[in-house]
């Protein structure tokens, strides 16, 4: 994987799946030690271009970059000579000109990384571009899965909630199927993709049949800022017909894993109670984070030598 752009998990193989979970369990390690330093990535200099508001996901990419040794600049829109007009593409060549080597970019255009991976040399990192993809947030998905489950294949996944607006849904649907896993979508008509033909996917409009009997729930976030009124009549309504809660989790398996990649609208898409219950993993999916971030940039950049 050396060089390599990570713009989206449909382009990823299942054993560059399994090479990245493979990295990040031993990534994790360092994380949960005493000192955060790998060289791995010393002399190594990363940009991350963050166009959208974010706190995980930069976060962690800050961090897992300096745990390697590397050094990282952060750069939001408010900073940057965006503001005053200038265009993403005089932005990349400025980065570039810099002697970069890598760029983490969030934009809230699809296919802003790929445009990136066009028109500048350093590993271009999709951290999020629109309604499209965000391929590090599906990857830390089943690495926490497998964590808590032991495997991919067979297990019976619901993705419920906002799925038409969702680069999760998207990227996790890609790195899921090619795992074996079964996916069952679930939400409004409205916020469900009009056309979807996907192998091993199946779509509801009803809730409880997605997430009958099943082994995992990833619970998206709604995404009021990219929607227009009238989606859904209310938000008192959304989380009675759509919300997970205590009552609604009864019809998983016991010891379903419930996974939210964050912020989360509480008592709208889900409950407090099922936020901080026994059922939830959703700040393990944090931490992570950081591991398959360190994983992705050591294996691009470094690739995954020691």
């Amino acid at each position: 994987m050396l060089g390599k752009n990570i713009l989206g998990l449909e382009n990823f193989s299942a054993e560059e799946i399994r090479l990245v979970l493979k990295t990040a369990r031993e990534m994790k390690k360092i994380i949960g030690g005493g000192v955060k330093k790998l060289p791995n990535l010393r002399g190594r200099a990363i940009v991350n271009l963050f166009l959208e508001p974010s706190t995980r996901t930069r976060t962690s990419f800050e961090l897992a970059g300096k745990y390697l040794g590397a050094d990282v600049v952060s750069i939001n829109a408010s900073t940057s000579s965006i503001v005053k007009g200038e265009s993403l593409r005089d932005t990349l060549m400025t980065i570039e000109a810099m002697g970069v080597d890598a760029v983490v970019i969030r934009h809230k255009a699809e296919g802003a990384a790929e445009y990136a991976a066009q028109v500048v040399k350093p590993v271009i990192i999709n951290a999020g571009d629109g309604a499209h993809a965000h391929p590090s947030q599906a990857l830390l998905d089943l690495f926490t899965i497998e964590q808590f489950k032991g495997r991919l294949a067979g297990l019976k996944v619901a993705i419920v909630g906002d799925i038409l607006h969702s680069r999760v849904a998207r990227s996790d649907i890609f790195g899921l199927t090619k795992m074996g896993a079964e996916i069952h979508l679930a939400g409004p008509k409205t916020l469900l993709p009009r056309f979807f033909e996907f192998d091993g996917v199946t779509v509801h409009e009803n809730i409880d049949a997605a997430i009958e009997n099943a082994d995992v729930i990833n619970i998206l976030r709604i995404q009021l800022e990219r929607q227009q009124s009238g989606l859904f009549p209310s938000a008192r309504e959304y989380a009675r017909v759509f919300g997970i809660n205590e009552a609604r989790l009864r019809l998983a398996k016991d010891d379903v894993l419930i996974l939210h990649p964050g912020p989360q609208n509480k008592g709208l898409e889900i409950s407090n109670a099922v936020v901080y219950g026994a059922n939830s993993a959703i700040h393990e999916q944090v931490q992570n984070g950081v591991a398959v971030r360190m994983a992705l940039l050591d294996l691009t950049l470094n690739g995954g030598q020691l």
